[in-house]
């Protein structure tokens, strides 16, 4: 990270007291560098030149594509709603950087029936209008996910319709369950609503009412309504005080909305943009050699797994753990990352990312990562060979070829993984879907032997809709892992609140899923933040958040004034 090394010279020398005398300087804003501005120095004294920062700029940062509800009860469809009103709105609990959920509205207790969630509102949480956050607030905000005619996510709806609300007094509210269901506290994330400013907006209006383009929440940042993004292309957002009351050096941060990623790249190397976010891999090694240019990548909660079908429907005997296993340990992940990726992946292990409390690595043995002699091995053990004239290898008169399903702006990384298999004798046959939806389907009839599929996991380690036996006829259990054991443990798991309660159901399940591998991690997808150098005092660190990036926010500046001071005596001898 570039800083300006004269303002580190200047705190060093100056201390906490000249530091104020010289922010009392009445000067301009803005001025050419090189600039003498007088300040009280000694007759006499040899005078030196310092830079201190002033309030002002507008942080000017670039987004493909438009908002088109800054809700968070409809944001999910729309990459931009759903970075946007991370921003605007805060949830009764949130994630830390551990991946522990912590209260952010309000506290919560679990009653001894294990059915029963009490949560109590913070005192002195206030909207960005000034008007205090109260439990009608969040009745409202959940009911109306309760409405059948609630446009958002089918899964919330689902989940909501089967919890009792309750509002106890004004900042406490009751949730009643059907049956212990820890991954219930995950949906308590979402951002809440202000009723006082809705009232009367049902499930049904709430899409097209005006509060989606304007909305007042309680995050980090608010909107400034008197400028209009449908008009201009451009959301100004400003500081909310409750988070920052000594205020900033920023006037304000200004969301650009771009049709394409060209002429934002454009817009950014020209210094109209100061920062670009989830930066396009291809555009990385220009933006790299751009001086102005700083680069900071940060962890998605995303990653791309290979899928086995472990069915009697699979073909080129996946349906073996010890086929599965060769597979495995004959793909260099790393070299994958690198050669496609440009390096943009960071490889892990198992079914969970590291940001999950329930990340094991140590309970996960399959990862060889491009281990080709002990793959080769372990394929002639099972009776796979390679014949004289070449090919995939053969068994009793059977090609080792599989079917590898992917959608099409996978075909890249679909294509080195049949590269890497290939030079171990196994044959791919590629194919390519156009959308989610049509590799779903190819999925739900296991017509695959393997499949590139992008999980992105919440926030809760609960994996029963994914792996469950139950989830093979009902769920997302695609591979058809059909593991009684693995499944109770996940049943158990989620029916426990405590983290030290459920962590040891969940280290049984990674065993057993090491064990048969059902799927294997290739990689957890990373994106990169670009933010020019004219703004100072930047301090990224892991971004796990939206809001995660703004962390040091207080401190970043664009404008400085030239200051004059009498040299420190060290500086004179020199």
């Amino acid at each position: 990270m570039k800083v300006n090394l004269r303002w580190q010279i200047l705190l060093a020398v100056l201390g906490f007291a000249l530091v104020l005398s010289l922010l009392s300087l009445t000067v301009p804003r803005e001025v050419a560098s090189g600039t003498v501005v007088p300040g009280e120095v000694a007759p006499g004294s040899a005078v030196c030149q310092a830079q201190v920062p002033v309030r002002g700029g507008v942080f000017a940062e670039g987004f493909v594509g438009v908002p088109r509800y800054l809700n968070p009860l409809l944001s999910d469809g729309n990459p931009v709603d759903r970075e946007i009103s991370a921003l605007l709105f805060d949830g009764l609990t949130r994630y830390d950087a551990s991946g522990q959920l912590v209260p952010d509205l309000g506290s919560w207790v679990v009653g001894e029936d294990g059915r029963t969630v009490r949560f109590t509102l913070f005192e002195g949480k206030q909207w960005h209008d000034g008007e205090p956050v109260t439990a009608v607030d969040v009745v409202y905000t959940y009911s109306l996910m309760q409405d059948e005619a609630f446009s958002g996510s089918p899964d919330l709806k689902t989940l909501w319709q089967s919890v009792t609300i309750n509002q106890i007094d004004a900042v406490t509210v009751e949730f009643v369950l059907s049956e212990p269901y820890a991954p219930f506290l995950a949906a308590t994330t979402r951002g809440l609503l202000p009723a006082h400013l809705l009232q009367g907006v049902t499930a049904v209006s709430l899409p097209n009412h005006p509060f989606n383009n304007a909305p007042v929440g309680t995050g980090p940042l608010r909107v400034d309504e008197t400028v209009s993004w449908r008009e201009n292309g451009r959301l100004r957002l400003l500081p909310s005080p409750a988070v920052w009351p000594q205020g900033v050096q920023l006037d304000a941060i200004d969301y650009r909305f771009y049709p394409d990623e060209a002429t934002m790249l454009a817009d950014f190397a020209a210094g109209t943009l100061q920062a670009v976010n989830h930066l396009p891999d291809s555009a990385l090694p220009e933006m790299a050699a751009l001086p102005q240019a700083r680069l900071f990548t940060a962890r998605d909660e995303r990653y791309t797994t290979l899928l086995f079908n472990v069915t009697n429907s699979a073909q080129g005997g996946v349906n073996t753990v010890e086929m599965r296993r060769s597979l495995a340990v004959g793909l260099n992940r790393d070299l994958l990352v690198d050669r496609v990726l440009q390096g943009q992946g960071i490889v892990f292990e198992g079914p969970y990312l590291p940001s999950s409390w329930a990340y094991q690595p140590d309970l996960l043995t399959q990862y060889g990562d491009g281990d080709r002699e002990t793959a080769v091995s372990q394929l002639e053990i099972q009776g796979w060979v390679l014949l004289a004239d070449g090919g995939p290898r053969q068994k009793e008169g059977a090609l080792l070829q599989l079917r590898l399903a992917a959608l099409e702006q996978q075909q890249p990384i679909a294509a080195e993984v049949a590269r890497q298999w290939s030079e171990i004798g196994v044959g791919v046959e590629l194919t390519l879907l156009p959308d989610v939806a049509s590799l779903r389907s190819v999925l739900a009839e296991r017509a695959f032997d393997v499949a590139l599929f992008d999980v992105v996991p919440g926030g809760d380690p609960d994996l029963y809709d994914f792996w469950s036996q139950e989830a093979m006829v009902r769920g997302q259990n695609y591979a058809g892992w059909n593991n009684r054991r693995a499944s109770e443990s996940l049943e158990s798991a989620r029916q426990l609140w405590s983290v030290a309660e459920r962590r040891p159901f969940y280290d049984t399940f990674l065993r057993l899923f090491d064990n048969d591998l059902p799927a294997f991690s290739l990689y957890q997808h990373v994106h990169t933040y670009a933010v020019r150098s004219e703004v100072e005092k930047l301090d990224i660190g892991q971004i796990r958040t939206p809001r995660d990036r703004y962390h040091t926010l207080a401190d970043w500046f664009m404008l400085y004034e030239d200051v004059v001071i009498a040299c420190p005596t060290d500086a004179v001898s020199r």
